[in-house]
């Protein structure tokens, strides 16, 4: 099992990954903690609940219907899922790796951010 240390350092890398993303800042509606860019949320992260667990919810237009195949991913909530929105409940390192988890979070900011913005990630894309 994945001790709470373990989680929470994984929680504070992947919040830090997703905050060094072009134009990425911090908020906490409803209580919630998330990452936006401009007025647009791409991340909510939380691992407070469960101990040995991390909560992360994104926008993956592209891995989402692979992982929602799995018994600890489902369709988000509030209408949400059926935008593409998916929600993992993950002990840490069991199932993804951190880099696994900011790929997913580098793939929801694509998915959110505006174009110009998104492309930033994509060297390919020029």
């Amino acid at each position: 099992m994945t001790s709470d240390a373990d989680v929470a350092g994984t929680y504070e890398a992947l919040l830090a990954h997703a905050l060094s993303l072009p134009e990425a800042w911090l908020d906490h509606p409803w209580g919630e903690t998330c990452v936006k860019v401009k007025k647009k949320v791409f991340v909510f992260l939380r691992h407070a609940e469960e101990p040995d667990q991390l909560h992360l919810t994104a926008k993956l237009p592209a891995s989402g219907h692979g992982l929602l195949k799995k018994p600890w991913a489902e369709p988000t909530g509030y209408g949400l899922g059926k935008h593409g929105w998916v929600s993992l409940r993950l002990a840490v390192g069991e199932l993804l790796t951190r880099e696994d988890l900011e790929d997913l979070i580098e793939e929801s900011y694509q998915a959110v951010a505006p174009k110009r913005l998104a492309r930033l990630l994509d060297p390919d894309d020029d």
